[in-house]
């Protein structure tokens, strides 16, 4: 059975106090709404509507961003759940399957419960998604009798025996897409709040003698997000989650509560990470490799048996062959480090190709922006590039090549060459302690003694 999504995403979302559209307010580094999308995207739909308001065209960029072949739908007017969804009708005309509706501020729906959903489907009409809540709350209550769903009650219209039911409902919906189409021409919005209610349906469904069922997950799975201190939570939970699922696969973390990861984060098995590692996204780390304190990682590949760290910064396009070393405050950018590549302190590389085995020394640069436009520096394998070295891209050294401590390069070095350009040393016998002795009876006399 095809499957299409509709992500309802049109909130403006005013208790987040932002300008910003609330689905696109990010969690581990990605809009809210990227992860609702990836988990829909799990069932490889045929189709995704995403249902934009406020901000439509930021959400319409953001969504496209993940899923180029998104749809976007407006709700300018903000009536209700039902009316949200109605929207997604014209992206869907002929459409043959089922609809999943989910939400841009609901983001951590799992890709199982979703699939329980589907194969619920099989044997009933419509199906909700629904939650034990250890505090009800306002949530809407789910009234079933042994496996059916009678009906929706939205809290503010519920009852007091209603209100004592804990099973709640999410607002996560599965159904033939025509058929839910259907039920929601059939929505009025005689309740306390004028609104049309997408859980009406149930009840509609029953009435045409449809089955409606409901599939339980978690309560931790329908977590919304309405407010920053939601948005916090939202954070905590997802950082405890993937630092839990890394440790159940192999990941060494003495610390675990210090490391920050990004919703896209891929760390191999053996691999060791210390404390205070901060994640950005796109970051993948291989098996075996050793990821030390307090550095930080984003747009990175780091490959088997390479060492990062301490206090390193790899940045976007940094690539490390298997048994790199890059040591303490040593900054990687857009630059491929080969098998065995040592640059162990205090050194920035950019937009450079290092070959295999070669040993960066302390505080070497290349120099690789003039201002105006990027250069790039080829480093040869085996090379030794000495301490204090400024490589003044574009410019190429080859196999072998060595430059000496605190040389300019300027001019590229053939393979088995040294380079040393650096100025002449000049020693003056006894000028050190003239000038001294001349700077403090200057400091003398402007203090007044």
């Amino acid at each position: 059975m095809s499957i299409s999504l509709i992500v309802l995403a049109a909130g403006k979302g005013t208790r987040m106090k932002s300008d910003l559209p609330k689905v696109l307010h990010r969690i581990a580094h990605a809009p809210m709404l990227w992860h609702a999308m990836r988990s829909g995207a799990a069932l490889s739909p045929e189709r995704c509507v995403v249902v934009a308001g406020h901000g439509a065209d930021q959400v319409e960029a953001s969504a496209k961003d993940f899923d180029p072949q998104a749809q976007i739908v407006l709700q300018t007017e903000q009536l209700g759940t039902g009316h949200a969804v109605a929207q997604a009708r014209p992206a869907l005309d002929g459409f043959e399957g089922d609809a999943i509706v989910l939400y841009g501020d609901t983001p951590f729906i799992s890709e199982e419960t979703l699939q329980a959903m589907r194969d619920a489907r099989a044997h009933h009409d419509v199906v909700i998604l629904g939650f034990e809540a250890a505090d009800p709350a306002r949530y809407g209550r789910l009234v079933t009798q042994g496996d059916d769903l009678l009906r929706i009650v939205e809290f503010k219209d519920a009852s007091e025996d209603e209100r004592a039911i804990t099973l709640c409902n999410s607002g996560v919906v599965a159904a033939d897409a025509k058929t839910l189409f259907e039920l929601i021409d059939a929505v009025g919005n005689d309740n306390a709040s004028g609104e049309y209610y997408l859980t009406d349906i149930v009840g509609i469904a029953r009435d045409k003698g449809l089955s409606a069922t409901v599939v339980r997950c978690d309560e931790a799975e329908t977590l919304g997000v309405n407010s920053r201190v939601d948005l916090a939570a939202a954070e905590a939970a997802f950082q405890a989650r993937e630092r839990h699922a890394l440790l159940e696969n192999g990941v060494t973390m003495p610390a675990p509560e210090t490391v920050h990861l990004a919703w896209d984060t891929v760390i191999g098995r053996d691999t060791e990470i210390e404390q205070n590692v901060v994640f950005g996204p796109g970051v993948t780390v291989e098996s075996g490799a050793q990821i030390r304190a307090f550095s930080h990682l984003e747009g990175a590949h780091v490959s088997r048996d390479a060492v990062v760290g301490p206090y390193a910064r790899l940045r976007p396009g940094a690539e490390l062959a298997e048994g790199v070393k890059i040591g303490n405050f040593v900054e990687i950018k857009k630059a491929v480090l080969d098998e065995g590549v040592k640059v162990n302190h205090l050194s920035y590389i950019g937009d450079a190709v290092v070959g295999a085995r070669t040993n960066i020394g302390a505080g070497a640069v290349t120099c690789n922006y003039d201002g105006v436009f990027k250069h790039q520096t080829t480093i040869g394998k085996e090379a030794f590039i000495g301490s204090d070295t400024m490589l003044v891209a574009p410019v190429t050294l080859g196999d072998g090549a060595m430059t000496a401590s605190g040389s300019t390069i300027t001019k590229d070095v053939p393979a088995g060459a040294m380079a040393l350009a650096r100025a002449d040393q000049i020693v003056k016998p006894g000028f050190a302690t003239k000038l001294f002795k001349m700077l403090k009876a200057r400091k003398a006399k402007q203090q007044g003694k």
